[in-house]
C-alpha cells in the first residue's frame, strides 16, 4: 500500500510545467518537467496535451496508470470558469479518479505553509493573490491585467520603466536615470534608439523582461523616480494582501503572508523593507515570508490535503522536495 500512487500533482507555468506521482504516505514515486502551459495562447486541449507528455512520463515512472486524485495548480486559471473548464479537460484524460484544478498562485501559498491557512502574493511576469482558510473558504482576484484592476509584475514594471524614461528624455516628464540605464543595457545611447528597436523588432519584444532588474539596480542607485516605481509595487503587494486577509478575517490573528515569484523572490532591499513596513502597518499580525520552495511541492500537499493525509505523509513530501 506504501508504494501505491494516490495524488498526482501538477503546478503548470507559463515557462514550464512541473508534475509528481506521491503515495498517500508522503513518498514520491516519480517526477517529471514538461513545457509551458498557455490555454489563451494554444487553446485548453493543445495546452493538456503538454501536460499530458509529462504526465505520462511520471506515471510510466511510478508504475502507475492513474491515481486517485489530481491536484493541479495551473496558469492562466484566473476565473472559476476558467478552472471548471480545465478541470473538465483533465477528467476526459483519466488520470485520476478525482481531479481539483486551482489558479497556480494557490500552489505558492501551500508550499509556504504547514496548514492551507494564509495568503499568498505572487509578483512574477504579472501579479495576483490568493488566500485560504481550513474550513475550505479562499479569497482571490481575477488577476487578468489592467482590466480587472492589476497593476506590477515584471512585465508591468518594465514598461513603467519605458514610459517614464522616454518621457524623461524627450521633456514630457521628469528627469530619471532609467533614460539612460535602460537603452544602454541593449548596448544604446538613447530612449529614441530603444523605442526604434523595440518597434521595429531589432531587440525582441520578449526581451522587454530584461529591464525590470534594470529598474531596480538604477532604484538602489538612489534614483528618485526609479524608487518611486519600485515603492508603488510594494504598495500594490500589501493592497492585494490586506484585502485578502481582510475577506478571510484573517487581519486580527496571526497569519502568514507568502511572498512569491522572481520579483519578491530576488529579495530587492527596497522592495522587502517596504512590504515590511507597510504590512506592519495595515496589518500588524501578518508575518511575511518569502517562498522559494518549488510549486509542485504545494500541488502535492493540496492533493495530500484532498486524500486525508497525516502529517508525517506531509512531512515526508515537504523533505523531498527541499532536498
Amino acid at each position: 500500500m506504501g508504494l501505491t500512487a494516490s495524488v498526482l500533482a501538477v503546478d503548470a507555468g507559463n515557462s514550464k510545467t512541473d508534475v509528481a506521482v506521491v503515495t498517500a504516505d508522503g513518498e514520491v514515486l516519480a517526477t517529471a518537467r514538461g513545457g509551458p502551459f498557455r490555454p489563451p495562447a494554444v487553446g485548453v486541449e493543445r495546452a493538456v496535451d503538454t501536460l499530458a507528455e509529462a504526465v505520462a512520463e511520471a506515471l510510466a515512472a511510478a508504475g502507475a496508470g492513474s491515481v486517485d486524485h489530481v491536484s493541479a495548480c495551473l496558469a492562466n486559471a484566473d476565473l472559476p470558469v476558467e478552472e471548471e473548464q480545465l478541470a473538465a479537460a483533465l477528467r476526459a484524460r483519466a488520470w485520476g479518479t478525482r481531479v481539483d484544478v486551482r489558479n497556480d498562485t494557490f500552489a505558492i501559498l501551500r508550499a509556504g505553509v504547514d496548514e492551507p491557512l494564509g495568503v499568498a502574493v505572487v509578483c512574477g511576469a504579472g501579479v495576483n493573490c490568493v488566500g485560504m482558510r481550513p474550513d475550505g473558504r479562499t479569497a482571490r482576484f481575477p488577476a487578468i491585467g489592467r482590466l480587472s484592476g492589476d497593476w506590477g509584475g515584471g512585465w508591468g514594471l518594465a514598461e513603467e520603466a519605458l514610459w517614464h524614461a522616454a518621457r524623461a528624455e524627450d521633456g514630457r516628464g521628469g528627469p530619471t536615470e532609467l533614460a539612460r540605464t535602460l537603452p544602454a543595457h541593449f548596448g544604446l545611447d538613447s530612449m529614441y534608439a530603444l523605442i526604434e528597436a523595440l518597434h521595429l523588432r531589432h531587440v525582441e519584444p520578449a526581451r522587454r523582461h530584461e529591464l525590470t532588474p534594470v529598474l531596480f539596480a538604477t532604484a538602489a542607485a538612489g534614483d528618485p523616480l526609479a524608487r518611486s516605481v519600485v515603492d508603488r509595487q510594494a504598495d500594490e503587494v500589501v493592497a492585494m494582501a490586506t484585502v485578502a486577509l481582510t475577506r478571510l478575517d484573517l487581519l486580527s490573528e496571526p497569519a502568514p503572508v507568502l511572498l512569491g515569484g522572481s520579483v519578491l523572490a530576488a529579495r530587492h532591499p527596497q522592495l522587502d523593507d517596504r512590504i515590511r513596513e507597510l504590512l506592519a502597518a495595515r496589518a500588524p499580525k501578518a508575518v511575511p515570508t518569502v517562498v522559494t520552495a518549488r510549486p509542485v511541492l504545494g500541488a502535492a500537499l493540496l492533493g495530500l490535503d484532498r486524500v486525508g493525509a497525516g502529517a508525517a505523509a506531509r512531512q515526508r513530501v515537504r523533505e523531498r522536495f527541499a532536498a
